[in-house]
């Protein structure tokens, strides 16, 4: 990997973190039994009590019309609720049923306890740089898009 230039060697790491992280295999997109997006939109719903389809969207960088998908099959497996606002018809208010909460209190604590293991991993004088590594890939991917 030394023969390549930067931004070879980030995209040969970037794509080997993926598959260490199990994010390209079918049955590694699942997260408790449920898709990664539905992972994410409990975690996301489940940390602000209370949000809109149009703020999840924006949130999880998806499609409005990926997000609605995704809370229709929360919403059928009684995952999470619609409510409607009473002072604004067109906003429709997303939050956990007390299962959805459950759920999202037990990938916190998944979640937790896998990140706790990995940083465990790496040397205490190196954490805190691969955190502030990260913070600033995931901030410079903020402006960018692939494909």
């Amino acid at each position: 990997m030394s023969l390549m230039n930067p931004s070879q060697r980030l995209r040969e790491t970037t794509r080997i973190l993926m598959r260490k992280m199990g994010i390209l295999e079918r049955s590694g997109a699942v997260c408790c039994s449920i898709t990664m997006t539905q992972c994410h939109t409990i975690v996301e719903t489940g940390r602000r009590q209370k949000i809109s389809v149009n703020e999840l969207a924006e949130l999880l960088n998806l499609d409005k019309s990926t997000v609605s998908r995704t809370v229709d099959q929360l919403v059928n497996q009684e995952i999470m609720l619609r409510e409607p606002d009473s002072t604004d018809r067109r906003y429709v208010a997303l939050r956990l049923t007390a299962y959805g909460e459950e759920l999202f209190k037990s990938i916190e604590q998944r979640m937790e306890k896998y990140f706790t293991e990995i940083l465990d991993t790496i040397p205490e004088e190196k954490q805190e740089q691969v955190i502030d590594s990260l913070q600033l890939l995931a901030e410079a991917l903020k402006g960018t898009r692939c494909c």
